[in-house]
Formats: structure tokens, sequence, C-alpha cells
């Protein structure tokens, strides 16, 4: 097929405007993909998990033990754990990992650190997590605008095995000044 000098200059141009296109797509694609790795470490900084007294890590009692992956009320050590946390479907394995007791364990397998505790969370909290992220839901000190701040865990406000926070008796409403509905009461007639 033959074409014409204007129709191949059009050609080369559709063909260079899809070559910038799919370039651009590329970098955009490898720029995320670098970002999401270091979102991890850099955009949520967190404080040390709240351990409970010479408890971790784990690997000081359970080093040399096999583990038992039975599903199982623990009588021996650990009592003090009441599990309320989707008791019915969950247990201690679902994400406290049985090789390495160091490590928790997502629904993928894959290890993360204690100090990562809020994507484990995530797994079945997304909206939850979005919202910690974000800032809306949980605690977090430090500048919104750029400078140095602390995300605070989860852990630090729920307890993992028993996350529902116990009622507590409300305050009574603050008192209003009576001058407010008052006038006579502000000029002390």
């Amino acid at each position: 097929m033959y074409y014409s000098k204007q129709q191949d200059v059009c050609l080369e141009r559709v063909n260079m405007r899809r070559i910038v296109l799919l370039s651009f797509l590329l970098s955009l694609f490898v720029f995320c993909w670098v970002l999401d790795g270091r979102a991890k470490e850099e955009d949520f900084p967190v404080p040390r998990p709240p351990f409970s007294e010479g408890i971790f890590p784990c690997s000081n009692c359970h080093a040399g033990m096999e583990a038992n992956t039975k599903r199982r009320e623990l009588k021996e050590e650990h009592t003090n754990i009441q599990l309320k946390h989707g008791s019915v479907s969950r247990w201690c394995l679902d994400c406290h990992d049985a090789t390495n007791r160091d490590m928790l364990k997502l629904a993928s397998g894959e290890h993360i650190d204690f100090s990562h505790s809020y994507e484990l969370c995530g797994q079945c909290h997304g909206p939850t997590y979005r919202d910690w992220k974000v800032g809306v839901h949980g605690k977090r000190i430090g500048y919104f605008d750029g400078g140095p701040r602390t995300y605070f865990l989860c852990v630090n406000c729920h307890n993992p095995h028993d996350p529902k926070f116990k009622p507590i008796k409300p305050e009574p409403p603050p008192f209003k000044p009576l001058y407010k509905y008052n006038p006579a009461a502000r000029s002390g007639k």
C-alpha cells in the first residue's frame, strides 16, 4: 500500500505519541512500585509495640519447641489471654507465625515485624486501616505539614486479642455558665 508523504508524517507522529505515552506509563508504574516499597518504612513511623514485660522476644521461650498447630485452649502458658477477636473463626496461629514466633504472619503467608502489625489488622479491618493511614482513626503526634510525626499502632489502643473497648460510665455534661442564660446574673442583680 502506498502512503503519501503527508500520511507518512502523520503515522510517524501517531507512533511517536504512542511511544511517549507508553514510556510515561512505564515510568509511572516503576515510580509507584518503588514508592509502594518505601511506604512501609517512610510513611508510617510507629513506636515500638507495647509488649508485656518479659514476654518478647517470643523465641526466648519458644526456641527449640515443636509447634503445636492444633486449635486448642491454652492451659500451660498464656492462660491470661482470652481470644475475643473473631474467636469462632480465628486462633493464635492465624496471626502469629508457628515457625518464627518473633514475627507476625499475613494471610498471604508473608512475615512482618510486630511494628508493622497495622498491615495485619488492615487485612480484615480495611475501612479502619484506610482511616488510620489518613489520620481519621487512631492517634498520631507530630506535624501534618511535612514535619516529623508518629503514628500509634492499633495495639497502642486496642488489645489485639480482645479489641472492643469496655463500656465506661459517661461523664456528666459540662456546667453551663448562668450569665449566658440569665443576663441578670452577669450584672450581679
